[in-house]
């Protein structure tokens, strides 16, 4: 199923999202977490309403994983085995794609001090076959990108860590995803990605912006065109007071932006994964970068990475509150898409801030205001 409207192909809410129990470090879950099964047939609830036509997930969003047996996913006896055909079925059912397929090397604590990067090689290569598992399990869901999110792979202290060989692991751990999915003639993906991120739940990341993700693909990677980059907007870019405008402007003159993470967030602090346009700040910013998506005739994913807010989160209903996160973030994205469509490109005008102000006002649908007395 596709979306087609201006710059968006497809809208995809992931599992994380929908089934965050909207824990902080300040506080422990407010609500108990489904089981992926159920998380499907919300995602399939959200297919039929025309509310989504793509979802993603992390390799533990689906099924749970022990490092005893890292090819449980091929065993027709295992749990696993099963539990990722009965989510099939109900995906298939409803029609949704998978957009991507991502290894979760943050949750377990042997990752406590990286994955790809962990400075113990038994570690990286304990990574490593666990990104080969999400590889085959993004096969079997025919997912359309295979994601790196730079998770734990970052550092605190400088002085102790290896950073003679940091970029080199890195490198060989990328470049384990295109030998392996070459290895294997895995021909559902149409490329990998980076998603970086400048600090939490490190206290600094290897790989911080878009920019640093463009850079070390085209400096270090074996096969440079097969990777992008999937920035979180405005998220993981604000963290660092970088602009959206600004980056998928960037990726886009690099051919490096696949789909885009969207999400709301008050610039410098911590990750907020508000819900598109909800929050104090951003709304602006927000709807530019549509504008710039339109200008440069970029059509992609747009893919939900956020949760609700903690204080939305409602036990007693657990079920229906998430469909209104659903709901409320589809509803964002419309709004954003046509307050963009809104915004006409100046021709001549008095000042840079004359021609700021009009496109304000052609957001807002204000008339002309009047300014004398």
């Amino acid at each position: 199923m596709r979306y087609d409207s201006g710059c968006v192909s497809q809208r995809s809410m992931p599992f994380w999202c929908v089934n965050s129990p909207l824990s902080d470090p300040f506080g422990g879950p407010v609500m108990e977490k489904l089981d992926s099964l159920e998380v499907a047939r919300l995602m399939a609830w959200a297919g039929r309403e025309g509310l989504i036509e793509a979802t993603s997930y992390h390799d533990d969003d689906l099924v749970k994983w022990d490092p005893a047996h890292p090819e449980d996913d091929l065993d027709p006896a295992s749990d696993t085995y099963k539990k990722l055909r009965e989510i099939k079925a109900v995906l298939d059912e409803a029609g949704l794609e998978i957009n991507s397929s991502i290894t979760n090397l943050h949750g377990h604590s042997m990752f406590r001090d990286g994955g790809l990067c962990n400075p113990d090689p038994e570690i990286r290569r304990l990574a490593q076959m666990k990104v080969a598992r999400t590889l085959r399990i993004g096969q079997f869901f025919n997912a359309k990108y295979f994601v790196y999110w730079v998770a734990r792979d970052g550092f605190e202290v400088p002085v102790i860590t290896q950073w003679d060989q940091v970029y080199e692991n890195l490198a060989a751990g990328l470049d384990f995803v295109t030998d392996y999915i070459e290895k294997e003639k895995m021909t559902n993906y149409l490329g990998a990605t980076v998603e970086p991120k400048p600090n939490e739940p490190r206290g600094q990341m290897f790989l911080p912006t878009s920019g640093h993700a463009a850079g070390f693909i085209c400096g270090k990677l074996k096969k440079p065109d097969f990777w992008g980059v999937n920035p979180e907007l405005l998220q993981h870019e604000s963290m660092a007071l970088m602009n959206a405008v600004m980056t998928v402007s960037y990726l886009i003159s690099l051919n490096k932006l696949k789909f885009i993470h969207f999400g709301s967030q008050i610039k410098a602090q911590f990750d907020n994964d508000f819900p598109p346009l909800v929050g104090p700040e951003g709304l602006k910013e927000t709807v530019m970068m549509f504008y710039a998506l339109k200008q440069l005739k970029w059509q992609g994913v747009i893919e939900y990475d956020c949760h609700m807010l903690r204080s939305e989160g409602t036990p007693q209903d657990a079920v229906n509150s998430r469909k209104q996160f659903i709901v409320d973030c589809t509803t964002a994205l419309a709004m954003a898409l046509e307050l963009a469509d809104r915004i006409k490109t100046p021709g001549v005008y008095a000042s840079q801030s004359s021609a700021d102000l009009q496109s304000i006002r052609d957001m807002c649908n204000l008339p002309e205001v009047k300014i004398t007395r």
